[in-house]
């Protein structure tokens, strides 16, 4: 075999590991950049914005549609605690939900507003609180706080919308305030 030859099955043995190595770096780098996406998508969505949150949440490997189901099942829950939806609140759930990246043309949107015109089922709160309890079991305290924040928020908010008169009085009825406290017991804060 000649020494040319040799070189050449060197060159190509070397270009085929650094090709091998450089296209594994590659995939690192470009991950924590996905991470991210992922991080600031969780973010739209829930409002959460502890970077501690942020990152459980990317480890359960949940989707963006499951965390918007889960960001949005309180506000539901809330406004129907007194046995209907008013115009307010409707608003309120529709635009926190448009702010959560939730599209008009989504499958879940579709779903909402089924879950505006009739009261989904127990079940679906249930469901809802079982998995809080399930995800949020590795958290620490603080974790748990956090992610329960701004999703009970969103609910209070929704709360608030219906009541007073002329933004006169707002008030959370005794049967939202129920409904929160119950919401709230899923997280284990």
């Amino acid at each position: 075999m000649s020494h040319e030859s040799l070189d050449d099955r060197r060159r190509a043995l070397e270009e085929a590991f650094f090709a091998k190595q450089d296209a594994i770096l590659r995939q690192r780098l470009a991950e924590p950049a996905e991470v991210r996406a992922r991080k600031e998508a969780f973010s739209t969505v829930s409002g959460i914005t502890d970077p501690a949150v942020l990152d459980a949440l990317v480890k359960l490997d949940i989707s963006t549609e499951t965390l918007a189901a889960i960001a949005l099942v309180p506000l539901v829950a809330v406004a129907w605690a007194d046995g209907s939806v008013d115009a307010k609140e409707r608003a309120a759930i529709l635009r926190a939900a448009a702010e959560g990246g939730l599209k008009s043309e989504a499958a879940g949107h579709g779903m909402l507003d089924k879950w505006l015109e009739s009261a989904p089922p127990a079940s679906l709160v249930d469901a809802w609180k079982t998995y809080i309890a399930t995800i949020t079991a590795g958290m620490d305290h603080a974790n748990r706080r956090a992610l329960q924040g701004p999703i009970l928020d969103r609910a209070r908010a929704v709360a608030l919308a219906a009541g007073g008169f002329l933004g006169i009085g707002l008030r959370i009825s005794d049967s939202e305030e129920k409904v929160l406290a119950d919401l709230a017991k899923a997280f284990n804060v």
